[in-house]
């Protein structure tokens, strides 16, 4: 009889598998992700690209005779500093979904946890949360104001 009780021990055991799937399946996870991951890496190195431009052939603030000139060329530079902020908020969201990737964390909504469908990060790639969480955000933003 104890030869039994130890075959249906060894027999138990394989139930061990299952738990290294779980460490298995976020590598595929990743990998259905392989081109947002890039789309993200190109538009990182876009933007990159434009700061490192703007840098190099920096403009001088002239100062114009016209008051009206000057104000319209003050606009204009107010409109892109803007501009340049958003890029900055955008590449900040670009690493944090790259760095999500790395850890195995992307497409998983933030609120609720469960799997945000492919299509919605295709559209939105620095999304952390699913369609229906952000709805739920959105009213009580709305209700907020």
């Amino acid at each position: 009889m104890k030869a039994r009780s130890a075959a249906k021990s060894t027999t138990r055991r394989p139930a061990k598998p299952t738990v290294s799937k779980r460490n298995v399946k976020p590598a595929t996870v990743s990998g259905k992700y392989v081109a947002i991951s890039r789309d993200l890496q190109k538009q990182r190195a876009a933007i990159l690209d434009e700061v490192t431009e703007s840098l190099t052939n920096r403009e001088r603030q002239e100062s114009f005779p016209d008051m009206s000139d000057q104000a319209s060329a003050e606009v204009d530079q107010n409109f892109t500093m803007r501009i340049k902020e958003r890029e900055q908020k955008l590449l900040k969201k670009i690493d944090e979904a790259l760095d999500r990737m790395k850890n195995h964390t992307y497409g998983i909504c933030e609120g609720c946890e469960e799997e945000i469908p492919y299509q919605r990060l295709k559209a939105r790639p620095v999304t952390t949360l699913c369609i229906a969480c952000k709805t739920l955000q959105e009213q009580e933003e709305k209700i907020r104001r």
